[in-house]
């Protein structure tokens, strides 16, 4: 058993940022102590197999984290995040915007760019540092980031695919008119492009697939507020 498209493209995006990886029954966890990322610390599905559900819910109790699983297909539990993957082609921006390749020296404002844009500013710091450690001498990825009038305001972090092309799914903008000159930038890096969008992104993928994030409770059910 494998697991969907979608899937395989994220695990093999973010397994190289995260801290340990578990394969059980077809599903694959990533494990990262320290950071917020969802698909960083989630178990992805092949499939809605109740048996497994709460062997892996189990497992996540047991490293003292929460019950979070990704799949293309409904699960019980509460979404917490819905993305469109697909294959991402240039699309019209103002040309206002401007985006630099940034070094690994700047990881710490990039992150700060990057988490005030999801919302979670305070975890800029451990999520640089996190990068700092894992990106060390690995050239596959690059940092994006997005301008406006001299100001930081959008971050990606691009990954070149092993057979050509490259990937985006970690990246984020305080301003929406950000958004597609970051990923037109991601795309020129090595042309053909995977990328992540959230569910209520008015950009376009192509063969889009979506992937939602839930939190099941210790039975592998939907988690029930008190």
């Amino acid at each position: 058993m494998s697991l969907p498209p979608a899937l395989t493209e994220l695990v093999t995006y973010f397994e190289p940022l995260s801290t340990v990886r578990r394969d059980f029954r077809g599903a694959v966890t990533l494990h990262t102590p320290g950071v917020n990322v969802l698909a960083l610390n989630a178990t992805f599905l092949p499939d809605a197999d109740p048996d497994r559900l709460p062997l892996v819910t189990a497992w996540h109790h047991a490293q003292e984290m929460p019950g979070l699983v990704a799949a293309t297909v409904p699960l019980p539990g509460e979404e917490v995040g819905a993305l469109r993957v697909g294959t991402y082609h240039p699309q019209p921006e103002a040309g206002v915007i401007a985006v630099e390749q940034v070094s690994r020296l700047s990881l710490p404002a990039w992150a700060a760019v990057l988490t005030e844009a999801h919302g979670t500013p305070e975890w800029a710091g451990p999520l640089a540092r996190h990068l700092a450690a894992r990106l060390e001498g690995d050239s596959a990825f690059t940092l994006l980031t997005a301008y406006a009038g001299g100001e930081a305001i959008g971050a990606l972090l691009w990954r070149a695919g092993a057979a050509g092309g490259g990937a985006a799914h970690l990246w984020g903008a305080l301003d929406a008119a950000a958004d597609a000159p970051l990923l037109n930038a991601a795309h020129a890096l090595g042309g053909r492009l995977c990328v992540s969008l959230p569910d209520t992104s008015p950009l376009e993928v192509m063969n889009e697939a979506h992937v939602r994030f839930s939190l099941l409770d210790a039975s592998g059910s939907a988690a029930q507020e008190s």
